[in-house]
């Protein structure tokens, strides 16, 4: 369900295969081009984690109309989704900023106008019963999906403790497949994301989580990411559309009103809003005023560039591309600076 991960390089060759040219159609006449400004929906893929099922509240609360905005807002499998907005089938994406650089790798120029949240304790390493930190990882075999998110949760925190990549074993596995893995007595750990996971702590008597993306805030960063031209000739309505998301962090946050958030995005995804509730804790929603710090220019994980570079240096050095992309020319920061 939280399979936010980093495109594998056939679904990069789909991209490269499907992307079509971003740049504005120019319209037979202006009457013409006026009347599809009117009609025309602007469309947002979004697909199954927290912070992207955090939109589900403003759709159902009718928020969105209330702005005057007309957004119809479609329900895809992660990666079919980028797929869709590499085809421009899409005027907009909710993608981890990793995976904006995987697609503009593949020709599709996605500009991040607003951060939905990071990852603050879904994304995790678990260990079996006698390690106790990542430092004893050091000599052991860790099962993960090479070139996925996790990879780069594990890969950050080895090197965080000065531990080589090539003092461990990487048992590459189908990330659903881990569990299974991790009861194998070759494997001392597990890099992998909530709720296969919980999958896996059950599975094998004493083991436990030693870090999370809890440990390293903003490493990863979810985002909504919008089609270059489209952005170029709507501002005025992504504005307002970063504004309603402003208000559904609140509401999602206000105690008041959180279990009523809490049951409209567990519906969406078919899981119990006890289940849901853990899934939320480990997801750090941000609103306009967090936009603000975030988006401002950096090198550490407080900011979307800092972590950006952390991953595009990753995603090169994995072989998930080959060239280092233009973070900055991703990045929009315009729209949350000029918003109050």
């Amino acid at each position: 369900m939280m399979s936010k991960a980093f495109l594998s390089i056939s679904i990069l060759s789909a991209i490269l295969l499907s992307a079509c040219d971003n740049t504005a159609k120019i319209p037979e006449t202006k009457d013409k081009a006026q009347a599809s400004v009117e009609s025309k929906p602007i469309t947002i893929g979004y697909s199954d984690w927290p912070g992207w099922v955090a939109w589900q509240v403003a759709i159902e609360k009718g928020w969105l109309k209330e702005a005057g905005l007309n957004v119809d807002f479609k329900w895809f499998d992660y990666s079919a989704s980028l797929s869709a907005f590499s085809a421009n089938q899409l005027d907009a994406v909710l993608v981890t900023n990793g995976d904006n650089l995987v697609t503009a790798s593949g020709g599709t120029q996605g500009l991040m106008i607003l951060a939905t949240d990071y990852s603050a304790g879904n994304d995790v390493i678990i260990a079996k019963e006698g390690i106790n930190s990542v430092q004893d990882l050091k000599g052991k075999s860790i099962g993960v999906e090479k070139g996925l998110v996790d990879h780069l949760l594990l890969s950050t925190a080895l090197t965080d403790q000065k531990i080589a990549q090539t003092d461990v074993k990487l048992v590459n596995s189908a990330t659903n497949q881990l569990p299974q893995v991790f009861s194998s007595p070759e494997v001392s750990a597990i890099a992998v994301w909530q709720p296969i996971a919980s999958q896996a702590l059950k599975a094998v008597t004493g083991s436990k989580i030693i870090y999370s993306s809890k440990d390293k805030p903003g490493l990863i960063y979810d985002t909504l990411t919008v089609n270059m031209s489209h952005l170029s000739a709507h501002k005025d309505e992504w504005k307002k559309i970063i504004q309603v998301w402003d208000k559904t962090v609140k509401y999602i946050n206000d105690p008041a009103t959180h279990d009523d958030a809490i049951k409209i995005m567990a519906n969406r995804s078919g899981v119990d809003p006890k289940q849901y509730e853990q899934m939320v804790n480990g997801t750090h929603l941000l609103d306009i005023d967090a936009n603000k710090k975030v988006f401002t220019k950096g090198s550490g994980f407080d900011s979307i560039y800092g972590s950006s570079y952390h991953v595009n240096k990753f995603n090169v050095e994995n072989g998930i591309y080959k060239t280092e992309q233009n973070v900055d020319g991703l990045i929009y920061p315009s729209l949350i600076q000029e918003l109050k």
